[in-house]
């Protein structure tokens, strides 16, 4: 049998981590190794402890656990994340994508999804709690029931052949010799991207390109 999957569980109430520790401890391929009460102590934990997989309540002091996610998406990029939370908010959920989580799961619905979530997480796979599903859906079956517009493309044809050309790993070179422009024009779209998505370097533009569909993972 392979070794259980190594949790790190960070959230501020030590009856909620009690909690789910024992939700996980129960299964026989996972394991919490490390706890943190803030995001501040769930990044320095990650520094230290070898683990596969972080769990984040999101309203944490110091450091949220959005927060916290972004940095540990940058300083391990190998690590996993998952969101949990009591917040039933369609804002949270796309905060927690952009920061890098692959999971957002209800505290309310814990003992039901998590381990769910958890194993989706180590498969590369997303999660996605049942009611986040069916309210997205909703919400843009009601748009076009109303006639509204969609929501606007927010990058062009061409920066959207740029993003998975960068994601795919081409250099800036590259791509100019691909789409047949300078290097300098490539840096001056890549720029814009960044910019215009608020993401920070190559390895976000990867993940959102995957989010969009334009690479697998």
């Amino acid at each position: 049998m392979s070794a259980p999957v190594r949790i790190l569980l960070a959230d501020d109430h030590a009856l909620v981590r009690r909690g789910v520790r024992l939700i996980l401890d129960a299964e026989p391929d996972l394991t919490v190794i490390a706890e943190a009460d803030d995001g501040a102590e769930a990044v320095a934990q990650a520094r230290t402890a070898d683990v596969d997989l972080a769990i984040l309540d999101i309203a944490m002091p110091r450091q949220t656990g959005l927060q916290a996610a972004r940095e540990l998406s940058r300083l391990r990029p190998d690590l996993r994340i998952l969101i949990l939370t009591m917040y039933d908010n369609e804002q949270y959920f796309f905060e927690a994508l952009k920061a890098g989580a692959c999971g957002y799961v209800l505290k309310s619905v814990a003992d039901r999804d998590l381990v769910e979530a958890c194993r989706a997480a180590i498969r590369d796979e997303p999660f996605i709690y049942p009611g986040a599903e069916t309210t997205l859906i909703r919400k843009y079956l009601d748009r076009v029931r109303q006639g509204d517009p969609l929501p606007a493309r927010p990058i062009t044809e061409r920066e959207e052949e740029i993003l998975k050309l960068v994601a795919e790993g081409h250099t800036s070179k590259e791509i100019g010799d691909i789409l047949v422009i300078s290097a300098k024009t490539v840096e001056r779209h890549r720029a814009n991207l960044l910019q215009k998505l608020g993401l920070r370097d190559r390895l976000e533009l990867t993940r959102y390109a995957i989010r969009a569909g334009l690479i697998e993972p």
